[in-house]
């Protein structure tokens, strides 16, 4: 990991971590006080930069675009949601050891899939494993039958659209509709109160950074630089020796795992979960998130996730029939004259002005003008190809590079 990136991260993560929490602590009149719903909404924010991680790790360094992520977010969610009403018990509405749902849609005995979730130990080991083993088998069939591109990215689309109208039918015994909600405890301890919330906060901010580590971990392995090849030329990879579809199965299943472990999260958060979050329009809004912050730098995804959402919020309170025509525009804008995200965008700036103050001499001095090495060391056969980079034929012998001074690069 490159230095000043580490360094925005460990302050980025002693800011989250740290430094909110211990604002929510001081009094209302202090300039530095953050409220209680101010932090409960930053602990929602940081659920979906955890989602955006993992979407980023596949659409930005793999090229899968996936317009299904809400499936595998509910999975999780459900998951938890699951244990949490089975932790009400008789403080229910109707005082019965049946969620309040099933008593009112008058099921008289809790569904056999319910019953392991009054285990702690085993909701979080399903809000692992149920992402994940769904994304394993969606994947394994998509990629062994050579699926890609727009097409994959329909296919994903119709799952959303199919795990929507599942999850919506009453006979499910998930809520129908409505969902699950009014959580009373999480895990014996109230979620009403201040502390609670406080602590998910800081799990979901402990989380993001450990899923930040893994992510960037993942790039700047052997098989991270195998997936950018992949991303750029899946069939020379796959005549150089690799199996592209083993490496994006591999993306796709982390990347399904960290949108169930988002959505585990988010519900006790915000205390509810329903269909709505599965379908097909919160599914388009997370590739939104990754699209406006700059996909293949990760940052840029938990940049974009925060404001998005931090500007979704504002808009839905003051001006709610422009939220989705913001998103559209959003959407196009990125696709259209930001390619790169705004952090790409950012970085280009940054780099021209970087230029400009640091020239040093006049153009076409000899300080700027280009100088031609040969660099014997990196010699290769021709027409081999890396199966580190995925790069193309090289010059035998020699390489030949145009390289400009230091002071021109930076």
């Amino acid at each position: 990991m490159p230095k000043r990136e580490a360094v925005a991260l460990g302050i980025a993560a002693v800011a989250l971590t740290v430094v909110l929490p211990v604002c929510n602590l001081l009094p209302a009149s202090s300039p530095l006080a953050v409220s209680n719903f101010t932090l409960n909404l930053f602990g929602k924010f940081l659920t979906y930069a955890i989602l955006a991680l993992g979407l980023d790790l596949l659409w930005g360094y793999a090229g899968v675009l996936s317009l299904g992520h809400g499936v595998f977010f509910g999975l999780g969610a459900y998951a938890m949601g699951m244990h949490l009403m089975l932790e009400i018990g008789s403080k229910s509405v109707y005082q019965s050891a049946l969620p309040d749902f099933m008593v009112w849609n008058q099921v008289t005995a809790l569904p056999l899939f319910w019953k392991p979730f009054h285990s702690g130990a085993f909701t979080l080991l399903a809000i692992v494993l149920v992402p994940g083993l769904f994304g394993l088998a969606f994947g394994y069939l998509a990629f062994r039958s050579r699926i890609r591109g727009v097409y994959f990215s329909i296919i994903t689309q119709a799952l959303a659209l199919s795990a929507w109208l599942v999850f919506n039918r009453n006979e499910m015994n998930l809520g129908g509709t409505n969902g699950l909600a009014d959580f009373k405890t999480a895990f014996g301890f109230p979620l009403n109160h201040v502390g609670t919330q406080r602590a998910l906060y800081v799990v979901t901010a402990v989380t993001l950074v450990a899923a930040y580590l893994l992510c960037r971990w993942i790039t700047l392995t052997r098989a991270g630089k195998v997936l950018v090849a992949i991303r750029d030329s899946e069939t020379r990879v796959l005549f150089s020796g690799y199996s592209p579809a083993a490496y994006k199965l591999f993306v796709f299943v982390v990347s399904a795992v960290l949108a169930g472990v988002a959505g585990a999260l988010y519900a006790p958060q915000v205390g509810i979960i329903t269909p709505a979050k599965i379908g097909v329009l919160p599914s388009i809004e997370m590739v939104v998130w990754v699209a406006a912050g700059g996909r293949g730098t990760l940052y840029g995804a938990v940049l974009g996730a925060f404001g998005v959402n931090w500007i979704q919020s504002w808009l839905t309170t003051s001006y709610p029939d422009f939220w989705l025509l913001f998103l559209g525009g959003l959407f196009m804008g990125a696709v259209l004259f930001f390619p790169d995200g705004v952090v790409g965008a950012l970085g280009r700036l940054t780099a021209r002005a970087r230029r400009l103050l640091t020239r040093t001499g006049e153009p076409g001095s000899p300080g700027d003008r280009p100088r031609v090495a040969l660099d014997s060391s990196r010699a290769r056969r021709p027409g081999v190809l890396d199966r580190a980079s995925g790069a193309g034929p090289q010059l035998s012998q020699a390489t030949l590079g145009v390289m400009r001074p230091p002071s021109s690069e930076q």
